[in-house]
């Protein structure tokens, strides 16, 4: 699974979320962000060469899908971000996000009691 750039990656939450979509469709959707129609098409021809979407064609239309699945690409985001910037420690990472102030202690209670609850 190649690496996504920003804008591939915001393109396909969209098509995440629509499951199926013309290119208009998606422009529609990245409304603050405004791209060309031609500019997003080529992104998301590129998408289909890296082998994250597929498309169906009516005409000289073509409607896309993600082959990838969302949870499949976050698996793999989230190995190399922990990889990469917390030396492949989850603790670590746990670390910086409570010395951050980004999770509280509730959050940590209730991720806990997940792992014991798993462990069972």
């Amino acid at each position: 699974m190649q690496k996504l750039t920003n804008k591939e990656e915001e393109i396909m939450h969209v098509l995440w979320k629509l499951e199926k979509a013309f290119v208009k469709d998606v422009v529609a959707e990245m409304k603050d962000d405004n791209p060309h129609y031609n500019t997003l098409s080529t992104i998301i021809r590129n998408l289909e060469e890296k082998g994250y979407v597929s498309h169906t064609a009516y005409g000289n239309t073509h409607q896309y899908f993600p082959i990838v699945k969302k949870e499949d690409y976050r698996k793999r985001f989230m190995k190399t971000a922990i990889d990469n910037y917390f030396n492949s420690s989850y603790k670590n990472m746990v670390s910086f996000f409570a010395k951050e102030e980004k999770i509280s202690a509730d959050e940590l209670r209730e991720i806990l009691e997940t792992i014991e609850k798993r462990s069972k």
